[in-house]
């Protein structure tokens, strides 16, 4: 094995990041046993005033869920590529979730936002759980931009060029009016 190289442009210190926040999880996530379940008396932060808490804790799944949160969350800080459909090049946001369902569980999805959300099956907020996808429209147009449910009113995705896979918020200033619901390929 070969010894990380000082001018591979951060990628051997990508990777390192990327193994240890797998670890952790891997680790936090055997801890866990279940999703915590969200009681009438919780109330998720008001759009234009999120808490802006993008961190990772308290978050875990089960099943499919779990398989796509380990890989979502390996993808953390990679790269945007409009139209990249791998984490070499790098992901844009429908890129994303296609290569992670593909890899975590198999599912084979199309290279846009829209058509899979055609393929998807609409969910109410109620219901999401980790894995499930949410949709936007960010450019006057439905489903534009997409990401992968990680709970806690989170969610991962690949935003623009000239940046990097990331956590979000729902209730997020931006995303909160632009929103257009969740939907599921892991439940009938």
């Amino acid at each position: 094995m070969s010894k990380p190289s000082l001018t591979d442009g951060g990628q051997s210190r990508r990777l390192l990041l990327r193994g240890a926040a797998l670890a952790g999880l891997a680790a936090l996530l055997a801890a866990c046993g279940t999703t915590p379940t969200r009681t009438s008396q919780q109330k998720p932060a008001r759009p234009g005033h999120p808490s802006g808490d993008t961190s990772l804790s308290g978050i875990s799944a089960d099943g499919n869920g779990r398989e796509i949160l380990l890989y979502t969350i390996g993808l953390l800080d990679g790269g945007y590529q409009f139209g990249g459909n791998n984490p070499e090049a790098g992901l844009d946001c429908s890129g994303m979730v296609s290569y992670i369902y593909q890899n975590a569980v198999g599912i084979k999805l199309p290279h846009n936002a829209a058509r899979i959300a055609s393929l998807a099956r609409p969910i109410p907020d109620s219901q999401m759980q980790v894995g499930d996808l949410v949709f936007f429209n960010t450019m006057n147009r439905p489903f534009s931009h997409m990401g992968i449910f990680i709970g806690d009113g989170k969610f991962v995705h690949a935003p623009r060029s000239n940046s990097t896979i990331r956590v979000a918020r729902l209730d997020n200033v931006y995303f909160a009016p632009r929103y257009q619901g969740a939907r599921t390929l892991l439940r009938g």
